[in-house]
């Protein structure tokens, strides 16, 4: 995407270097975004930042570490949630439908993707439409991409005629379900930006669109329906959530919804604990210190963060999350 702000423009240290977020080096770096740096992960950070995702929903005694002072029940009790929080967890396409679209200069074939989590519950199944231009651009940017990889990796040819039958419909919905779960199974493709722009990016550009156009409204139920989508999809690096949690947030704080506006900040700000220098960081920061005020909220440790970021950072003035949020999924 090109213009502002976007996924596939990030460029990380941590690809260059192999440098965790644990280290001095990652804490220092500003590129704190992407999705191939999962090939550089330490896996016991990548493991910390999975479970992070629900560490809101686990009680002081499920995080605890097991020691001696633990009864035999109790450490029992812990080594359930431990399999429990690394059970594989994986992601599961399936196509059930499709429909023809008829407009006045165009037809053509639309596919109904279901997305479920498997290794859990999962209440959020994810429902999207694609045509086939769209799995064609994916397979292209993909041999660009990993040419060794998806060599082999076949895909359904266009045809001149038939195209609208039951029979070849039928044939392509099967293809492209198998086409979307061989490609999930590689590790290098799941994780790429080309893949999972193909899965949220057309709804991503819609919603911003809307946020920068005003229509609040309409943008938040579009992310709103993405983010378990964006979930599902980045486990390996939760914060690539934080711009997506940022926008809800501009879209319930200008909707004067201070309450939830307030809530997915706390959400953005638990995945940027360990990344101080994201751009995101700071002017988050602003923002929910201007939220806990209105809400009665205590601020003082948020407003400390915030006057510790700016002594490092110098008087360097930085942008509104705001303007952060307009600026993503620009062409």
């Amino acid at each position: 995407m090109e213009g502002g702000h976007s996924y596939r423009e990030e460029s990380h240290q941590e690809e260059a270097t192999g440098v965790t977020p644990d280290s001095a080096a990652a804490t220092d770096s500003d590129d704190d975004n992407g999705y191939e740096a999962l090939t550089f992960f330490h896996p016991n950070q990548e493991q910390r930042e999975t479970r992070n995702l629900a560490d809101g929903n686990r009680s002081p005694k499920n995080s605890q570490s097991p020691d001696s002072s633990m009864t035999t029940k109790e450490l029992q009790e812990y080594w359930r949630n431990e399999k429990r929080n690394y059970r594989a967890v994986k992601v599961l396409f399936e196509i059930p439908s499709a429909r023809i679209v008829e407009k006045a200069f165009a037809k053509y074939v639309k596919y109904q993707i279901i997305i479920i989590q498997t290794g859990s519950f999962d209440s959020n199944r994810s429902i999207i439409e694609r045509r086939y231009s769209d799995f064609e651009r994916l397979h292209a940017d993909l041999l660009k991409a990993f040419y060794d990889e998806m060599e082999d990796v076949p895909f359904p040819k266009k045809i001149l005629t038939g195209n609208f039958t039951e029979d070849i419909i039928m044939e392509r919905k099967l293809a492209f379900q198998d086409y979307l779960r061989l490609l999930y199974s590689m590790g290098c493709i799941q994780t790429s930006s080309t893949f999972i722009d193909f899965l949220i990016g057309p709804e991503m550009e819609e919603g911003y669109s809307c946020l920068r156009g005003g229509q609040y409204t309409k943008a938040l139920e579009i992310f709103l329906q993405v983010v378990p989508l964006q979930e599902k999809l980045i486990k390996h690096r939760p914060i690539l959530l934080v711009p997506t949690l940022c926008a809800i947030l501009i879209c319930h704080k200008d909707l004067d919804n201070s309450r939830s506006a307030y809530e997915f900040g706390e959400k953005a700000l638990h995945r940027l604990q360990n990344y101080p220098n994201n751009r995101y960081f700071m002017p988050l920061l602003e923002t929910m210190i201007s939220l806990a005020y209105e809400l009665g909220k205590d601020f003082v440790s948020l407003q400390e963060k915030l006057e510790e970021r700016r002594a490092k950072k110098g008087p360097r003035k930085a942008a509104t999350l705001k303007e952060l949020a307009v600026q993503e999924y620009v062409h």
